[in-house]
């Protein structure tokens, strides 16, 4: 990574960590700010809650304040001598003109004289007050209970306030009453003493509010007659006002004082406050990060230096210094720190690049760095050379390695390879080649400019040299090798084909005791057509290339019932009819030979329960591997395939070879008796040529041995092989188990079985393998015999 891109990581590190702690100091603030707010509302809420109590209680004194002008003013009138001679003497005249004059005088809306009896006598009435004699009735009597009272009363929509003083001459001749408006003079006093607004809401008895007396603005005011009387609060235009209702009692319809106190104008002062703390924590968020950057810098200048160095350790530059080292702070510690894992892991590469490309135990070179060697050859061979120059690759394998690590100890099998690998130093000295250990007891020798006589001469050198014994102490080893020896470009393209070549070469020449072998195409050209069937198998399977062959047994005393073996053939779309040697061996190596298995079993269930042979009373055999009988699942797969086809478990024979028992016998009894007690009768195949034990034949759940062909065939040259035959059907019929003998190629070995007793036979004198239509009309040819005889 260049110095650009370090200073623009530097960069990157440094803002972001400004950025950082100026978030955060910006949430912290911010949460500061909104706690300060919410306490400055939450305080000027309650303020106003307080301002608001006085607020009602001044409202309050007014309205007593009004209620005793009135009542002075009454007062007054009935004290007047000549009113109350008028109403002595019931001059209407003279008590209605008196009525209004003073009632002019005074102020009043509403004048009245009432009789003793509380009717109306005169009244004197300023303005439209046609709803005043109806009011009367319920306005009088609470104010003659309490003389002293004052009583709201609504009419033509307006709230009035009436009070009543006695006339008395010097009993009681009558009442005078007085009403005044409470209107907008009073709102206003209210408004201008205490800077409140006050509005009066008035709901007559036809249902509909009215709002006659306001201090509020246009815009608060159609608010407050649209929406009502607010539950705490009003948001108006102006801003938010927090209402505190005073109902006042009242006749003729329903009365509410509203005082409202705006939440702004007491929270003004306070944001004049909120504006220098926003200004203060600009200013601090803007010095903090101005500290922040220089701090960030202090610590961004080593860490990029480190940032360096980590690239450099990346690109395997281990021998650079780190700088800050000299540092008495964290940032010297943790320098000196990574300086000091610099310097391990220097040496731990050192070691691993060692370990990795070079054999511990020799000292050569390993297979990994061979292999670079000689890429690295061919790349060089290549290089403008016309023709190329050639080179070999020689493989060598120890011979009867194995047996000396066995007899004489791993210790001493050490001592043994680091001896070959001097002794192949010395057989190739040139400092252009190459000796390495490729693993195990296998060497290989790369010799550059080196075509196929001179490496041919080279493995003979190697060979002769090892003639000479290795002598340790007291022991003496003789040793051998087999070579493979590969040439480039004759033999291979590449490396590693060229590598792959060689080694093939040298078990080529293992097996055939040459001591060096050159490659040859013939050498893999089988292995290659292996792996070919190999990979087209499980495509044999899912396209219905496999075919079952049947091949009749017979019996040869007359039992009941016809048998046959199932055997599977491969009928390749290109290759033609595939034998069965060249893929079951593999199939059972890799596995894949349960597929097969199940596949066959699947096949002779479906035969059985066909209609062409369900009268036949046919029993088939089939073939289990060691493999099959491991598989746990073995017994529930043949239950399911017997119930989809409803085909009896007594129509079929397993048969078992006897290694496929011994490689793990007690798996192999346990799966055994399962599948005995689903009705399957049970066949050791290839007997007598395996290793089981007449103590594990005892108990088996076994029906039935298979005498091997190879000793049913001997019997016509052999008496030996007769005499095997012979002591194997005793031994089964005293056993209690059925014999079969396989490999009857002639009518002279049917005919001398027939006379040791044994019970059924097959071979090719029967009948050759037979696909399942020719088996079916086989087996109708010797009905038809039989039926002819």
């Amino acid at each position: 990574m260049n110095r650009k891109k370090l200073c623009e990581l530097g960069r990157s590190l440094i803002l972001r960590l400004i950025g950082l702690t100026l978030l955060l100091l910006l949430i912290v603030q911010a949460a500061g700010f909104a706690v300060v707010r919410a306490t400055i509302e939450r305080n000027a809420r309650a303020q106003i809650a307080q301002a608001l109590d006085l607020d009602e209680n001044v409202w309050r004194r007014l309205l007593e304040q009004n209620a005793d002008k009135l009542r002075q003013g009454s007062a007054l009138l009935a004290a007047d001598y000549g009113f109350r001679s008028a109403v002595n003497s019931g001059d209407e005249e003279t008590i209605q003109s008196v009525l209004e004059n003073h009632g002019n005088r005074i102020g009043a809306a509403v004048t009245a004289l009432l009789g003793t009896d509380l009717e109306l006598r005169a009244v004197s009435l300023a303005g439209n007050m046609e709803a005043f004699p109806a009011t009367l009735r319920a306005l009088v009597p609470p104010l003659a209970a309490q003389p002293q009272g004052s009583q709201i009363a609504v009419m033509g929509g307006v709230p009035y306030q009436f009070v009543m003083v006695p006339l008395r001459a010097p009993v009681v001749i009558g009442w005078v009453l007085m009403g005044f408006p409470v209107n907008q003079p009073l709102a206003d006093e209210m408004r201008q003493l205490l800077a409140v607004h006050v509005a009066l809401v008035v709901k007559g008895e036809d249902g509909r509010a009215k709002v006659p007396v306001s201090t509020l603005p246009p815009g608060s005011l159609a608010l407050l007659q649209r929406e009502g009387v607010p539950s705490g609060e009003l948001q108006t235009p102006e801003g938010i006002l927090l209402a505190r209702a005073i109902r006042l009692d009242s006749v003729g319809g329903e009365v509410q004082a509203l005082l409202l106190r705006s939440v702004e104008e007491v929270l003004a002062p306070y944001r004049q406050l909120q504006v220098l703390l926003a200004i203060i924590t600009v200013a601090g968020v803007m010095l903090f990060a101005v500290g922040t950057g220089l701090v960030a810098q202090r610590l961004t200048t080593p860490l990029r230096s480190l940032l360096a160095a980590t690239q450099r350790l990346s690109r395997g530059e281990y021998d650079v210094p780190l700088e800050h080292t000299d540092r008495s702070d964290e940032i010297g510690n943790l320098a000196r720190s990574f300086d000091h894992m610099r310097r391990d892991i220097a040496a731990q590469q050192t070691e691993v690049r060692r370990l990795a490309y070079w054999d511990r135990l020799t000292g050569l070179p390993n297979r990994e760095r061979f292999r670079e060697a000689v890429v690295l050859a061919i790349a060089r061979s290549t290089g403008g050379a016309v023709p190329p120059n050639p080179l070999a690759v020689l493989t060598l394998d120890l011979d009867r390695f194995k047996h000396v690590n066995d007899v004489l100890g791993y210790s001493f099998g050490d001592r043994l390879l680091q001896a070959v690998a001097e002794r192949l130093r010395q057989q190739v000295p040139s400092p252009d080649n190459m000796v390495a250990r490729l693993g195990g007891n296998e060497f290989a020798v790369l010799l550059r400019g080196a075509d196929a006589a001179t490496a041919h001469a080279t493995a003979l050198r190697i060979t002769q040299s090892f003639e000479e014994p290795l002598a340790f102490e007291d022991q003496t080893v003789d040793l051998s090798a087999g070579i493979g020896i590969a040439c480039w470009p004759g033999d291979a393209d590449d490396a590693d084909t060229l590598l792959s070549r060689s080694e093939i070469a040298m078990y080529a020449a293992k097996r055939r005791l040459s001591g060096a072998q050159q490659y040859d195409a013939s050498f893999d050209s089988a292995s290659a057509q292996t792996l070919s069937l190999l990979s087209e198998l499980r495509h044999a399977v899912e396209h219905h290339e496999l075919r079952l062959y049947l091949q009749p047994k017979v019996p040869l005393h007359g039992q009941p019932g016809r048998a046959a073996e199932a055997l599977v053939r491969w009928q390749h779309p290109q290759r033609g009819l595939v034998p069965p040697m060249q893929f079951i061996p593999f199939a059972e190596q890799t596995g894949f030979v349960r597929q097969l298995t199940l596949w066959m079993f699947e096949e002779v269930a479906r035969l059985l329960a066909d209609p062409r042979t369900q009268g036949l009373a046919l029993r088939v055999s089939v073939n289990l591997s060691t493999r099959d009988l491991l598989d746990p699942e073995l017994s529930t797969r043949l239950a399911d395939i017997l119930v989809r086809h409803g085909v009896p478990a007594s129509a079929f024979c397993l048969e078992i070879t006897e290694s496929a028992i011994m490689d793990d016998p007690q798996r192999a009894e346990a799966m055994l008796n399962r599948l005995s007690e689903q009705g399957f009768k049970l066949s050791i195949d290839d007997f007598g040529t395996g290793y089981s034990s007449l103590a594990y034949l005892k108990r088996l759940p076994v029906h039935e041995l298979k005498i091997d062909k190879s000793f049913v065939m001997g019997m016509e040259t052999g008496e030996d092989d007769a005499m095997i035959v012979r002591s194997t059907i005793d031994l089964a019929h005293n056993l209690g188990l059925t014999v079969v003998a396989e490999g009857v190629e002639t009518a002279a070995i049917l005919e001398r079985l027939r006379t040791l007793a044994c019970d059924e036979a097959q071979g090719y004198h029967i009948a050759r393998p037979l696909p399942v239509d020719d088996f079916l009309a086989w087996q109708e040819g010797q009905a038809h015999q039989v039926r002819q005889g």
